[in-house]
């Protein structure tokens, strides 16, 4: 019943989302958004020389709270530990909907050699690491800011309430073991302290800047969009001894080599690849302290990305007898620990059909609809699990570079293009003008 509905619902919220584009005169956002373009790079850029891990954005929050408060809204601080909600009411009645923007940086030592270039360090989990934006968070905070400056200028043209979202911790938190039982970040600690409560929100946006797609292009698609991650870490133990006399000790470097080989055999030769997509990688091995010592637990710790149930629920429930069977035919014993970082994206196909001419308004003739999903995944997921969602990719890559070629995110030498700030300005801004709620409540 429901599943034969879909298609009139998503014929009726487009027609009101056309209808109410083309009624309301929205000319000023334009001009608007020129405005505060150069407030936005140069946002971009301090924020981009001050780069903070997860749950250790504390001067990032600072920055987001005084620019919002310094626009009039109602600010809250410390949500899911150092995160930001920003609530605008607007001048006329309407429903609520949020706009969401991630604050962390990487555990990464950026070799950009931009002018703006990070020099940061950060301490994560105990360890003394480079940090750098690599993953566009900074145009992502910089971006939302710069819509709630065009917003809260114009809020007598904005019909209902818009909640501002600055998530703390998407890549993980600096002080906290993911691996541990009760570990709540990024996300599911915002929504956990009420971040889509009060006021209780009806629809949730997101943007996330993309390498290797044109600067200013707006790329989207209906259902799943990127990937559920779920994370592994593979304790095996062997017997220590002396590297000269191997066969007098058990060796764990050996067995876990030969783990890394045969988790690949789950997605070459287990899973049905007519199904979707999985992927498995190992991130980190760490074994060791001497070359002349063969030690006795070595642990590698990684990432499982699926685009369906189906494969992630077989690579969940083969893996264990697999990693088991291998380190017990080398004579080691496997502990082994799983965890779900973040479920599919899943946009919502009524709102996804209803905002394509909202995206048009934000990057006329340069939005594209994705024929697959990505394999990245983000912990936007779970607002999506709560409320209608949407998550949009934004092309960040100058048209005249080889897309093919540049740095991808999470890279050293990734680089998100300053001209690219305005478009995703203006999507957010037309995100809130254009929900098809708001249509309905007119009509």
């Amino acid at each position: 019943m429901r599943i034969a509905s879909l298609p009139l619902g998503i014929a009726l919220l487009s027609t009101f989302s056309a209808a109410f584009c083309q009624a309301s005169d929205f000319s000023w956002v334009d001009p608007a958004v020129a405005s505060v373009s150069q407030d936005v790079i140069e946002l971009r850029h301090t924020i981009h020389q001050n780069p903070e891990l997860g749950n250790m954005e504390v001067k990032t929050s600072e920055l987001v709270a005084q620019q919002l408060k310094a626009l009039g809204l109602e600010v809250r601080t410390h949500i899911g530990k150092t995160g930001v909600v920003g609530v605008l009411k607007g001048g006329k009645p309407g429903p609520v909907v949020a706009l969401r923007a991630d604050m962390d940086a990487l555990p990464v030592k950026e070799m950009t050699g931009l002018p703006f270039a990070s020099t940061a360090t950060g301490v994560r989990r105990g360890k003394t690491v480079p940090v750098m934006h690599a993953c566009g968070h900074d145009t992502h905070t910089a971006m939302l800011l710069g819509a709630a400056k065009v917003l809260a200028e114009h809020r007598n043209e904005v019909a209902g309430t818009v909640v501002f979202l600055f998530q703390p911790a998407e890549e993980g938190a600096a002080d906290v073991d993911e691996f541990e039982a009760d570990a709540v970040i990024g996300a599911r600690a915002m929504i956990r302290d009420g971040a889509l409560d009060s006021p209780k929100v009806e629809a949730i946006f997101g943007v996330h800047v993309m390498a290797g797609y044109p600067t200013g292009h707006l790329y989207y698609k209906s259902g799943t969009v990127l990937n559920s991650n779920d994370a592994f870490r593979i304790t095996v133990k062997g017997q220590q001894t002396h590297g000269s006399a191997p066969w007098s000790g058990v060796d764990p470097i050996i067995a876990s080599e030969n783990i890394i080989g045969g988790l690949q055999t789950l997605v070459s030769r287990r899973i049905d690849m007519t199904k979707g997509m999985g992927v498995i990688s190992v991130g980190t091995m760490n074994a060791g302290a001497a070359s002349n010592i063969i030690p006795e637990t070595a642990e590698l710790t990684g990432t499982i990305r699926t685009n369906n149930a189906s494969i992630r629920n077989t690579i969940l429930q083969k893996m264990p007898p697999l990693v088991n069977g291998i380190a017990s035919a080398y004579e080691t014993k496997a502990n082994l620990l799983l965890v779900n970082i973040a479920p599919v994206t899943i946009n919502n196909p009524a709102l996804t059909e209803a905002m394509v001419p909202a995206l048009e308004l934000a990057a006329p003739g340069k939005v594209e609809r994705l024929e697959s999903s990505l394999s990245p995944s983000e912990d936007f997921s779970f607002y999506a699990e709560k409320v209608p969602g949407l998550f949009v990719f934004l092309g960040a890559t100058p048209a005249d570079q080889d897309m093919q070629k540049v740095p991808n995110n999470h890279s050293p030498y990734f680089t998100a293009d300053d001209a690219t700030l305005a478009t995703g300005v203006k999507a957010h801004v037309q995100f809130v003008l254009n929900y098809p709620g708001r249509v309905a409540e007119k009509s």
